[in-house]
C-alpha cells in the first residue's frame, strides 16, 4: 500500500494494490476510484486534497505481517 501527496497539484493518491487498474470511475469532480478486472479496489485519487482531507497527518494502525 503505498499514499502519495503531491503538493504541487494538491493531489492524494492512495494505492491499496499494485494490480493493473482496468477501470477509473469518477465518484465526484474530484474523486476517482480505480479498480481492476474483478472489481477489486486498487487505487483512490482526491483532488483538492489539503481541503478535503487532513494530509498534514497520517497515522497508519494496525499493521500485521
Amino acid at each position: 500500500m503505498k499514499v502519495k501527496y503531491f503538493k504541487d497539484t494538491d493531489t492524494l493518491y492512495i494505492e491499496f494494490r499494485a494490480d493493473g487498474i482496468a477501470e477509473s470511475k469518477d465518484l465526484d469532480e474530484n474523486t476517482v476510484l480505480d479498480m481492476d478486472a474483478e472489481g477489486n479496489v486498487c487505487a483512490i485519487t482526491f483532488e483538492h486534497a489539503s481541503t478535503r482531507t487532513d494530509v498534514s497527518r497520517l497515522t497508519v494502525e494496525g499493521i500485521d505481517r
